[in-house]
């Protein structure tokens, strides 16, 4: 049955009021389920009669911002029973309206699922796992932030290779390539994609039209289930922000948060990218502070070192958990990144952009180049 109050031709509040009541009554008592429709501003549900007598109330919104639109939903009231709080996003597609309830806090049994944070996870290189004290703990999320070409996506491509040859299944959401385009890039472009024929790792390519967090976690919940996955990657954070509509960018870090805090509660570790602009006067880990959300840090950085362009990364922080603070120099072969022997301990003000290599004291206390 469907209704909208601004056809009715009622003289008067109480001739509505009173058609409204007797229209629930009755429905009611004909055990029928009611939507009833209607087209109202926001203040209008203070003192109209139809709010009152419904037992439930959505509320749909139409957010636009630029050249971006994006439906919403709220569940306002729903009478004897609670309901998920907030806005949720809505799209509507060829098979009708599809909604993406916003994240809530994961129910405590989920937790129960993570596995031990004793165990470790190879990264895929030794040096690193050396670093990091043995590995990243299972069910931690990793940030591997660094500058373009730093070798970010072929860290996290290994890390999920590792996880392949071990027999752990793997998923990867991807905004910037196309899966096609995104395997022909990576120097195990074939073992990859071999990885994804036996089902053992699942590519997402999530792009659509103004994205929202919640529709991402939704396709790597679902994602996860289906495949069974121990790894995760998120590859980039940056291109995960540009995917999302303006009206989500605000709160990208309490998004971010939600959503991270869903997949290890799943039972997952997760590793993610992040674009960061190089600087020499500054040691930044994140765009827009996100590194405090994660539990270990990865920083790839380049310095000047004889006229010459090297890469150098660090562990800067591995929670709960001793790690190298060491600068180690390494390189992208077709193997995959390579962390060189030899550390950098000769140089000092690697990050300063302008190093000096380091003076060691002779036998008679003399300082020797």
């Amino acid at each position: 049955a469907v209704m909208r109050q601004r056809v009715l031709d009622l003289d008067g509040d109480l001739d509505i009021q009173s058609f409204v009541q007797r229209l629930a009554l009755h429905l009611t008592s004909s055990e029928a389920t009611t939507f009833l429709l209607g087209e109202y501003l926001e203040r209008e549900s203070d003192n109209n009669v139809v709010f009152t007598v419904a037992d439930g109330i959505i509320w749909l919104y139409q957010a636009i911002e630029r050249n971006s639109m994006v439906r919403k939903l709220q569940v306002v009231k729903m009478r004897g029973q609670g309901q998920l709080p907030g806005l949720h996003t809505a799209r509507i597609t060829e098979s009708g309206m599809q909604v993406f309830p916003r994240l809530s806090k994961p129910d405590q049994q989920s937790f129960d699922v993570c596995p031990p944070k004793q165990s470790r996870l190879s990264t895929g290189v030794p040096i690193i796992d050396q670093m990091m004290g043995g590995g990243i703990p299972a069910g931690y999320t990793t940030l591997i932030a660094g500058p373009s070409g730093s070798g970010k996506t072929v860290l996290s491509n290994q890390f999920l290779l590792e996880g392949g040859r071990a027999g752990e299944h793997g998923i990867i959401a991807i905004f910037e390539k196309r899966p096609s385009e995104y395997l022909e890039t990576t120097p195990h472009g074939q073992e990859f994609a071999q990885l994804v024929r036996d089902k053992k790792l699942e590519v997402l390519y999530l792009r659509p039209l103004d994205l929202s967090i919640d529709e991402t976690l939704v396709a790597l919940r679902e994602a996860v289930e289906r495949t069974g996955a121990k790894r995760a990657v998120i590859d980039s954070l940056s291109g995960l922000e540009l995917a999302l509509a303006p009206t989500f960018r605000e709160d990208f870090r309490e998004s971010l948060y939600r959503m991270l805090g869903a997949l290890t509660a799943l039972g997952v570790t997760v590793m993610a990218t992040v674009e960061l602009t190089d600087s020499f006067t500054d040691f930044p880990l994140s765009p827009q502070a996100v590194s405090f959300l994660t539990d270990a840090v990865i920083v790839q950085r380049y310095v000047e070192v004889a006229g010459q362009l090297k890469r150098v990364l660090a562990v800067v922080k591995v929670r709960a958990s001793q790690h190298s603070k060491e600068l180690r120099e390494y390189e992208i072969t077709e193997d995959g990144l390579r962390v060189l022997p030899d550390s950098l301990s000769q140089y000092d003000g690697l990050l300063t952009g302008r190093p000096q290599e380091r003076a060691w004291p002779g036998p008679d206390g003399v300082k020797l180049p």
